[in-house]
């Protein structure tokens, strides 16, 4: 009998070898399953469901849980982290805002810092979730429930510029952690406390190899027939392979082969996390990067030849096949769409770094989301903005929006954010109201708003074009602004529809948002 150890993720399981998917199975599955920004994912099963993790940077709250049935279909489960606690610039400190436990005004924002690449695995009735920042070092919690509550974060390594944390218990319950280093390698090993809170040694590298290992990140650890494996990709985000090394002894020496390889319109299939069916079968959930989308989620299907894992079709992503043998058909989706009618906010949102909790409500005014305005110069610049991910090929978000409460200098609207922002939405100055268009910052007024609401709409279809339109009936909609290509990457992560309002003058005004209704037609 051939065994897999993912880091005690799963039971000791019978594997198929190189055996096909069912012949009882007809249906099939197209890539991406998941068109939408879920980078650097990693996964795992725990019974018959299957659970996956993904960077968020800094987006709060903090590292996305997703649940799936099949492996094709999945929803939102909850977050691991409710807050960034990481720093205090992870709540957009203004000029005039002083940390208390320093002598000078912290300032700025933290783009592109927070969460990057987690892994998540399942360990003597617990989940752990481990993940780094760039700036701060290595963390993890852990949890009872995927759904939460999870434990606030421990400090495993305090040290920065380490990426890609991944844990391993190996079979007589000795534990590990690897990670790399911010720049793409080495890979590093530490033995690791049994709870999974601390590295009890300085760490080995045990791959490090600039020419057939360039850009190496994303480590994870399994074991299967009493090899070690390494699966991480190499060559960068946009292109390059999936690489697999593997040893007798965990601290090497690795021997490796590319196991996916790029093809024309797949340039960089890997990062991802390795899962087995209750059946045995092989699969490798991992991103390839998009432009405006962001790294969406392709579906390999492994088998094992000679004790290596042979990905896609010999080791060529595929674009549609056999579905997974689970058991189990899924109808399972992406939260979007929002009526603000309950108490909390829908899983599908986050915040740009961490909201202001004061200064936002779904109370104020049942069934409305009322954000209140701050001062800032610049959308980027400014707190409480709401975002979801951006869903592929087409998405169409269209929002309601109250503007009777809104002051001189404030905007407030509906934006396709990234670095260089887009947005529509309404500008109050002089005591007059205008829809305005902006981007990077330049807004281009138009007519005068005299009612009390104007809907807002931004569509995205497959050629990373943003179109903006708007409507004082919801019956017609008239085009508004320039259709611009967004911006093709923007901190590590895709272009996000987003909600927001900020005051150039002063933190005064609001705007309350009715709804929130996304579709994917594809035109």
């Amino acid at each position: 009998m051939k065994t897999l150890l993912l880091g005690t993720c799963l039971a000791l399981l019978p594997l198929a070898g190189c055996a096909a998917v069912s012949a009882q199975t007809t249906a099939t599955y197209s890539n991406p399953v998941l068109y939408a920004d879920y980078s650097d994912p990693d996964v795992i099963r725990v019974g018959q469901s299957y659970y996956m993790v993904s960077s968020s940077f800094h987006f709060s709250p903090g590292i996305p849980v997703l649940k799936s049935d099949d492996l094709v279909h999945w929803s939102i489960i909850g977050h691991v982290l409710p807050k960034l606690t990481f720093a205090p610039e992870y709540d957009m400190p203004g000029p005039y805002e002083l940390d208390d436990t320093r002598s000078k005004p912290v300032t700025g924002t933290k783009y592109a810092s927070g969460v990057w690449a987690p892994s998540i695995r399942h360990h003597n009735g617990l989940f752990y979730v481990y993940w780094a920042t760039p700036d701060e070092g290595v963390f993890m919690s852990t949890a009872q429930s995927p759904e939460g509550p999870w434990a606030p974060p421990v400090h495993v390594i305090a040290q920065p510029k380490l990426e890609d944390p991944c844990p391993f218990w190996d079979d007589d319950g000795q534990a590990f952690l690897i990670h790399g280093k911010v720049g793409a390698g080495p890979l590093i090993l530490h033995r690791m406390s049994p709870d999974g809170t601390k590295v009890l040694d300085e760490g080995v590298v045990v791959a490090e190899d600039k020419m057939r290992l360039p850009i190496l990140e994303g480590p994870k650890v399994y074991k299967r027939n009493g090899w070690y494996y390494i699966f991480a990709p190499i060559g960068g985000v946009g292109t390059g392979p999936q690489a697999v090394g593997r040893a007798r002894n965990i601290y090497g020496p690795y021997e490796w082969r590319d196991v996916l390889v790029p093809i024309p319109g797949i340039l960089g299939p890997h990062q991802g996390g390795y899962v087995e069916t209750p059946a045995g079968q092989g699969w490798f959930l991992h991103f390839n990067s998009t432009g405006a989308f962001g790294r969406i989620n392709h579906l390999q299907p492994v088998v094992w030849r000679d004790d290596w894992p042979v990905m896609g079709d010999e080791g060529k992503p595929v674009l549609t096949h056999s579905v997974p043998d689970t058991g189990v058909r899924s109808n399972a989706r992406l939260q979007d769409s929002d009526s603000f009618d309950s108490r909390e906010l829908g899983l599908q949102w986050s915040w740009n770094h961490n909201p202001d909790i004061q200064r936002w409500s779904l109370s104020a005014r049942p069934g409305w989301l009322r954000l209140e305005a701050q001062q800032a110069n610049h959308l980027t610049t400014a707190r409480n903005t709401l975002t979801q991910i951006l869903q592929g090929p087409a998405m169409q978000t269209t929002t309601r929006m109250d503007v009777s409460r809104m002051a001189d200098g404030q905007r407030a609207g509906l934006s396709l954010f990234g670095v260089k922002p887009v947005w529509i939405g309404v500008v109050r100055e002089n005591g007059v109201a205008r829809l305005t268009y902006a981007s990077a910052g330049v807004e281009t007024p138009g007519p005068e708003i005299t009612g009390a609401t104007v809907i807002l709409r931004a569509e995205v279809q497959a050629d990373q074009i943003g179109r903006f339109a708007y409507s004082l009936d919801e019956k017609a909609f008239t085009p508004f602004g320039e259709a611009l290509p967004l911006s093709t990457f923007s901190w590590w992560k895709g272009s996000r529809p987003a909600l927001f309002t900020f005051n150039k003058i002063a933190a005064q005004g609001s705007v309350d948002f009715d709804w929130v209704r996304v579709t994917h037609e594809v035109k």
